[in-house]
């Protein structure tokens, strides 16, 4: 199922997920020792285009593909960015066309086993393959006890759907044509306002999922995680922990 597919959740994204990705992007051309831009830059599962914005610091042609129209709607134009609609496997773009590619929070969302067979297609014989995740850790720095508010109470009432967790390990990297180069993990902390904070939740699946399925309104989603979560706040704003990884492969020769 795809939770991405619904413009009222499009323009939420849009609106209120968080700008992390130039902080990645500077880990990645650091480890790539790029001193300018790749030619050319792919951006899979691109959602609204906050990565693929992002990608353009280090790639002078970028385009950005998801399959979802609604997402897609919500992306800011940029005279360096091409989108195009299409599903992670079955992507219009030549053979050994890019230099890069990056899949920022959607790698638990694709087939892996068709998507890594369409990347291996697309990238040159030098070109590097970037998989980051980023997830909230659950934790606010000012207030230990937030940790179990959010695992206890908001994630009871809003768990995480279904996804592919299993390991990309080596093995199954390999199986698929690429080489593990390096796996690099990334802290990012954001303050926030609580508004800021429950409209930030609120751009996730686990609220997505709730309110398509029709058992509570947005509306009752925000009103409810604000009266909740405003008693772990012990100053107008506080410090949440984020985190992720960044994979960085090679097809095989």
């Amino acid at each position: 199922m795809n939770y991405f597919v619904h413009p009222s959740a499009a323009e939420r994204y849009a609106k209120d997920r968080h700008y992390f990705h130039p902080l990645v992007i500077e880990r990645i051309r650091a480890f790539l020792r790029l001193d300018g831009r790749v030619p050319v830059g792919l951006d899979v599962g691109c959602g609204t285009g906050l990565s693929t914005l992002a990608l353009t610091e280090i790639a002078d042609e970028v385009i950005g593909a998801d399959v979802s129209p609604a997402m897609l709607a919500q992306a800011p134009a940029h005279p360096r960015i091409r989108y195009v609609q299409a599903s992670a496997d079955a992507l219009p773009l030549d053979s050994h066309s890019a230099d890069l590619i990056t899949v920022s929070v959607a790698f638990h969302w694709l087939n892996r086993e068709r998507f890594l067979a369409e990347a291996r297609r697309i990238l040159r014989p030098e070109g590097t393959l970037i998989i980051y995740s980023r997830g909230f850790h659950g934790r606010m720095k000012e207030n230990p006890d937030f940790a179990r508010w959010h695992e206890k109470v908001y994630l009871q009432r809003y768990p995480t759907p279904p996804r592919n967790s299993a390991p990309f390990t080596d093995e199954g990297a390999a199986q698929h044509g690429f080489t593990f180069l390096q796996r690099e993990r990334y802290l990012d902390e954001v303050v926030f306002t609580p508004e800021d904070f429950v409209r930030e939740q609120i751009t996730h699946s686990n609220v997505i999922a709730k309110v398509e399925e029709g058992s509570e309104t947005l509306d009752d989603v925000h009103a409810w995680t604000l009266k909740s979560v405003l008693p772990c706040f012990v100053a107008l704003t506080g410090t949440f922990v984020f985190g992720g990884e960044i994979w960085y492969l090679r097809p095989q020769p």
